[in-house]
């Protein structure tokens, strides 16, 4: 999904009360996000690309901006967690508006789907899988408006599949893409990337050198990007 200049993350620590939600017995909770700043952080690739075409066209199709924007926001997430739901309600729309469609960053969204959640998984493969049709982010925001209604559903795929038909897919196409699993394995390989790069619980963003978690006001996202920002401009050594 990442270009190899950019396929390396490094994550940081520090301490803000915020919501997410994380793998805690089985259940959500509140979590503290944290931030630390180690010498030994490791450097980790996040995500692969598959080899198969729908593969590599879902990994693009959740990358939004310009080819040339200087920093990336990663964003990890649930399509089942109330809180990605909530950040998603109040603060995504001020991410794209004033920061990808500007050009100032890319913003690529990480399957995390939590294992207390029933529907997580389902619902991210509904995602790609309408992402192989370019039509990522409009799942993305179908899946997120209508969460409170699917996830309570003894079976959600006929409703994923009305969402998908409202997103625009070929519905036959995308059946069969849901049907034979075939986003599962870069869905798993989103997650373990994702925890490889410190990240335990949903939301959370890495923006250059910081992990954030949680979700997270626009103002903070703002100071993360203004320092990655700031990063890129300064001569490589």
């Amino acid at each position: 999904m990442i270009p190899s200049q950019v396929n390396r993350v490094r994550a940081l620590s520090a301490l803000t009360l915020v919501l997410a939600c994380a793998r805690a017995n089985g259940t959500n909770k509140s979590a503290e996000s944290t931030t630390t700043t180690r010498s030994d952080t490791p450097t980790v690739a996040v995500p692969a690309i598959q080899k198969d075409s729908d593969g590599v066209k879902a990994d693009l199709a959740r990358i939004q901006g310009s080819p040339t924007a200087p920093v990336w926001v990663i964003e990890v997430s649930d399509f089942q967690c109330p809180f990605c739901r909530q950040w998603h309600q109040e603060t995504y729309a001020k991410l794209r508006d004033q920061f990808v469609r500007t050009g100032k960053i890319r913003l690529a969204y990480v399957n995390f789907p939590l294992a207390q959640h029933a529907y997580a998984l389902p619902a991210a493969e509904a995602a790609m899988c309408a992402g192989a049709q370019g039509k990522f982010w409009e799942m993305h925001d179908a899946l997120f408006a209508n969460q409170a209604k699917w996830e309570t559903l003894p079976a959600p795929a006929p409703f994923f599949e009305s969402l998908a038909r409202g997103a625009g897919v070929d519905v036959a196409r995308w059946r069969q893409c849901v049907q034979s699993r075939k986003m599962t394995a870069l869905i798993m390989a989103d997650q373990d990337r994702a925890r490889v790069a410190g990240a335990s619980s949903t939301p959370s963003f890495i923006i250059g050198n910081q992990l954030l978690v949680g979700t997270q006001p626009i103002e903070n996202l703002r100071s993360a990007i203004d320092s990655a920002l700031a990063n890129s401009k300064k001569p490589t050594p």
